[in-house]
């Protein structure tokens, strides 16, 4: 999706991949180099670490966003309300007789977030659904 982590502090530009072990000529073991966070860092484990979590998380949550924007649309009819949403679990309130429409759109919607957002791809996004009559149940 175009997420990148860009080059090294000091570094040359494109010279540096994210996360690969680099040269720092301004440290040497009388005079450290100064430990920048982030996606500046010369750290390769920090840089690592920025670039995965940009980019792990980053899709996720497009991926999520159109997921919830299609659940939106299937239950526009529906008398289901979604009502909670946080990193990977999703709440809808429904009246029991619509539930097994819910669970289906809810599985149609990571399909199409999926593909949207990663076009044609052997990966699959599942989720684990539960229906119960108490949100403390669900599990």
């Amino acid at each position: 999706l175009g997420r990148t982590c860009p080059p090294a502090a000091g570094a040359a530009d494109g010279a540096e991949e994210a996360g690969l072990p680099q040269d720092d000529p301004t440290g040497s073991p009388d005079r450290p180099h100064e430990w920048v966070p982030g996606y500046a860092s010369t750290d390769a484990r920090a840089r690592g670490r920025f670039a995965r979590n940009f980019v792990v998380q980053g899709s996720a949550a497009d991926w999520a966003l159109l997921l919830l924007a299609a659940l939106r649309q299937h239950c526009a009819d529906m008398a289901a309300e979604l009502v909670f949403f946080q990193h990977d679990e999703v709440i809808v309130h429904c009246p029991e007789e619509e539930a097994d429409a819910v669970v289906a759109a809810i599985r149609e919607s990571a399909e199409l977030a999926g593909r949207l957002t990663f076009g044609a791809t052997p990966v699959r996004f599942p989720f684990t659904t539960a229906v119960v009559e108490c949100y403390g149940d669900a599990k």
